[in-house]
């Protein structure tokens, strides 16, 4: 699925606005303490979710950054 890997992703954020669940950062053991961004480690979170990035990176220097946005009439 490697080639695939950044439609799979762009998939996954789609769902993660729809759905308003954020998808977990699996086997996230041991945080920095001189970090404190929220990982959301080992489990799902129900949480509203207005935007996300999708970024991309492949052999050869290939790049893609994907930013969806919930949409609001």
């Amino acid at each position: 699925m490697l080639g695939a890997a950044g439609a799979v992703e762009a998939v996954i954020s789609l769902k993660a606005i729809n759905d308003g669940i954020l998808p977990p950062t699996i086997n996230y053991e041991t945080p920095d303490p001189d970090c404190d961004l929220d990982y959301v480690p080992n489990e799902a979170r129900k949480q509203e979710v207005n935007a996300v990035m999708s970024n991309s990176l492949g052999f050869g220097g290939h790049n893609a950054a994907l930013i969806f946005q919930k949409y609001t009439d």
